[in-house]
């Protein structure tokens, strides 16, 4: 077995290996490259950090801040090197959050609604209101007329799109492309949903020739449709309006269909593109979601969430304790992130 980028470590007369990469491991049978496999946490346990608690008389804090400070410094060291040669994920590595180091003392806890101030007083909704207004003007879409929150990730903002179409049409069929993001399928699975998964061109864009077909074998049930701004693999962009023209010759009324526009990787790019297609809430869609540490430059995973207001009437409840409404997700949601995208990096 060998590790990459492993660190020895002495500690209590013992060599630890710090290692914060894959493991190589040497593999007779399976599947291989150049002779070996690569196998995700198969040594996760030898070399994790391992938590250790002072004893009831351990006197020697010097020795073990050292220590901490020590595998910090290596790690951050790891990390100044990993970035310079970060490729494969479109995310925007050039910000400075410098000025809001003050904030970190503070646990900023959104719980609840966003618009509903809850009983836990040290919040950032100022900022996340904020946040969710500048998105409501991109896509188009008046302040009375939505509703929204910052998500901890591109796939929570699928899962409660989808969540969302799944009320508004609890016997709705789910249809996405194959090329769709995994979390599509994940959100069919959680909540039980029959999904049929439609073909794509060669481009990676939904195939609507293939969509109709499907739409026309489940024509008594309602669709919910998962559109998406960019593909994982291929950044396909389905085209929205032919969706909406599929859906229309194919005899579903806008009362009978809901469209969630998976925008994790181009929906804040497209925008800002001359000639783009357009995402906005003039359409008849239900729901946009993005990531927020993407393009904007985050450096923790976050997203926006938003919706039609007189859609998650249909999936909120009142939480007595939280003096709050529930309509989110997660119930605590990180504080720290809307300032972040607020500040703008």
């Amino acid at each position: 077995m060998e590790a990459v980028d492993a660190v020895p470590v002495h500690l209590n007369g013992k060599v630890a290996i710090e290692d914060f990469d894959l493991t190589v491991v040497e593999a007779e049978s399976g599947d291989k490259q150049n002779g070996r496999e690569i196998v995700l946490g198969r040594n996760v346990h030898t070399t994790c950090l391992e938590v250790t608690e002072p004893e009831a008389n351990d006197e020697s804090t010097g020795d073990k801040e050292a220590y901490m400070a020590s595998v910090l410094a290596r790690y951050r060291k790891n990390l100044m090197e990993r970035t310079k040669h970060h490729l494969g994920y479109p995310y925007n590595l050039d910000f400075d959050y410098g000025a809001l180091g003050q904030l970190q003392h503070f646990s900023i806890n959104n719980l609840g609604d966003p618009f509903i101030e809850s009983n836990y007083g040290v919040h950032s909704r100022q900022f996340e209101v904020g946040v969710l207004d500048w998105f409501a003007r991109l896509w188009e879409i008046e302040k009375s007329e939505y509703w929204g929150y910052i998500t901890n990730c591109g796939t929570e903002g699928n899962l409660h799109g989808i969540l969302v179409g799944r009320e508004v049409f609890p016997d709705g069929i789910l249809y996405a492309s194959r090329e769709s993001h995994y979390s599509v399928f994940k959100a069919a699975r959680m909540y039980r949903m029959g999904c049929v998964k439609v073909d794509c061109l060669v481009s990676g864009e939904i195939n609507c020739a293939d969509f109709k077909v499907k739409l026309l074998a489940n024509k008594d049930k309602p669709a919910i449709i998962n559109v998406n701004i960019g593909t994982t693999v291929k950044g396909a962009v389905d085209d929205l309006d032919l969706v909406i023209q599929t859906l229309e010759e194919s005899g579903f009324s806008q009362d009978r269909f809901y469209i969630h526009c998976d925008g994790a990787l181009f929906g804040l790019m497209m925008p800002f593109v001359k000639r783009a297609p357009k995402v906005t809430f003039k359409k008849p869609i239900g729901s946009v979601s993005v990531s927020g540490h993407k393009f904007v430059g985050c450096p923790m995973p976050c997203g926006v969430q938003i919706t039609r207001m007189e859609h998650i009437n249909v999936l909120s409840s009142n939480v007595e304790y939280l003096a709050s409404r529930d309509a989110t997700i997660m119930g605590s949601r990180n504080g720290h992130a809307p300032i972040f995208l607020w500040s703008g990096g």
